[in-house]
């Protein structure tokens, strides 16, 4: 067992090993099913507590990971040293330059919330349970990605503790070779434990989804894939079709239904989104309408992801297109008549905002792709070591033509492989990051992919 008397000495944080209380606690990510058991997880309270742990694990050879909300723990930690940064939830918007300044253990809940006041809103993912940084650090796609990009792209500074426990600033001006990593690069680089982000000046939009039941699904999808030829560039789209479980939790209209749900976000007014959203709502008698003007404060409700901790099996891909034939093939799948250990096969449409790399470039991976495609398994741990994974490899086999061979590493959810890990950017990028991160962090300190 690792001694930790001297770090406990020098940080005001919880430091934990196996054994401890809280230890299974601080250790536990939002997907339920890994146990992680480091050597050492530490609750870090502040940036000199990431920067005395970072020290602590260098001078031990013990290689450090991060975790905040969790929803990137897709591979069970068992060495090393964690740091949780949930501890880090300082926030503050300066309304007259649109700047939030982000503690790197918020989600994007609370950052939405205190944004909307001020009539602003950050560009997140679909979900607001999602760590805010970790997001942002794999690029970032969500309800707005057409009309405003990648999260990442709106970032203006990170705050990271580097391998030598130095706590540096990186931006457009000091360290751009870093600033550019971090803007896509994810993990093994440091440990960020703030950003400064520039807010979208946003108070409401037209927003939600329509829901069609099951025998409507191929009409609704199938108008879904034509409409994306010709929307408006600032609409963003989806489509998912859903396996709701007949449980007593889960709401009456669609409880044990199998539905197709068409999400919608447009960052205008509501009479204009009207008439941009029509032709979906007319593709088929639609089930449930949840369509209409919100606040952007409640954009969450756009997507409707699970709020809390689940056990899970998800895997996602980049298309390099979306067309009849590929909606043929997903519906040959996971039609409204199939059977599949499935309880989500989602579809993403992306546009021109996504696909413009900002001033000086990103790591974005994934940033050229024309879509998504996202599979996520019923909550049955049984299923997750054999009777899943096939069935998803049977599906991507599928579609196979339509997958690009560069990923996004928020979509990858895990690598088995070198080479899933290398497809999660195009080659020169990824040849770009290797070498940001032998420049700062030449021993690996930070552990991140299969590396």
């Amino acid at each position: 067992m690792v001694d930790v008397s001297a770090l406990r000495a020098r940080v005001s944080g919880p430091v934990l090993v196996a054994g401890d209380d809280c230890y299974a606690e601080e250790s536990l990510g939002w997907i339920l099913n890994f146990t992680h058991t480091p050597d050492v997880v530490v609750g870090a309270a502040s940036a000199h507590d990431v920067v005395e742990t970072v020290k602590f694990a260098a001078a031990n050879d013990l290689p450090v990971r991060v975790q905040a909300s969790g929803h990137g723990s897709h591979v069970a930690i068992t060495d090393g040293v964690l740091i949780t940064t949930k501890r880090l939830d300082t926030l503050e918007i300066d309304p007259s330059t649109h700047i939030a300044t982000i503690g790197a253990g918020l989600n994007w809940d609370a950052v939405i919330a205190e944004a909307g006041k001020h009539g602003l809103a950050p560009i997140t993912g679909s979900s607001g349970t999602v760590g805010a940084i970790g997001f942002m650090l794999g690029g970032g796609m969500g309800p707005l990605v057409n009309s405003h990009g990648f999260g990442s792209d709106w970032v203006r500074e990170f705050e990271v503790v580097l391998a030598n426990g130095e706590l540096v600033t990186a931006s457009v001006d000091e360290r751009p070779d870093l600033f550019w990593a971090l803007r896509g690069g994810k993990g093994g680089l440091g440990v960020v434990t703030s950003a400064k982000v520039e807010l979208a000046e946003l108070s409401s939009l037209y927003g939600g989804s329509l829901t069609f039941d099951a025998e409507n699904i191929d009409a609704a999808l199938h108008t879904w894939v034509d409409y994306l030829h010709t929307a408006d560039p600032g609409v963003t789209t989806s489509a998912v079709v859903l396996r709701v479980p007949d449980l007593p939790f889960v709401p009456e209209p669609i409880r044990g239904r199998t539905l197709l749900s068409i999400r919608f976000a447009y960052p205008g007014d509501a009479a204009t989104g009207e008439k941009l959203a029509a032709p979906l709502r007319s593709a088929a008698p639609v089930y449930i309408d949840a369509l209409g003007e919100i606040a952007a404060s409640a954009i969450g409700t756009v997507h409707n992801d699970p709020a809390d901790p689940t056990v899970g099996w998800v895997s996602g891909r980049m298309l390099t297109g979306i067309d009849q034939d590929f909606a043929n093939t997903v519906l040959g799948f996971a039609g409204a008549d199939k059977q599949v250990p499935f309880v989500a096969v989602e579809i993403r449409a992306f546009g021109a905002a996504q696909a413009t790399d900002v001033p000086g470039g990103s790591a974005v991976g994934g940033r050229g792709a024309k879509g998504s495609l996202n599979v996520v398994g019923v909550p049955n741990p049984e299923l997750f070591a054999a009777v899943i994974p096939g069935a998803a490899a049977t599906f991507f086999a599928a579609v196979a033509p339509w997958i690009s061979p560069t990923n996004n590493v928020n979509f990858a959810s895990g690598f088995t492989t070198a080479a899933e890990y290398h497809g999660a950017w195009p080659p020169a990028i990824f040849e770009r990051l290797t070498e940001v991160k032998k420049k700062y962090d030449p021993n690996g300190v930070f552990v991140y992919g299969v590396n």
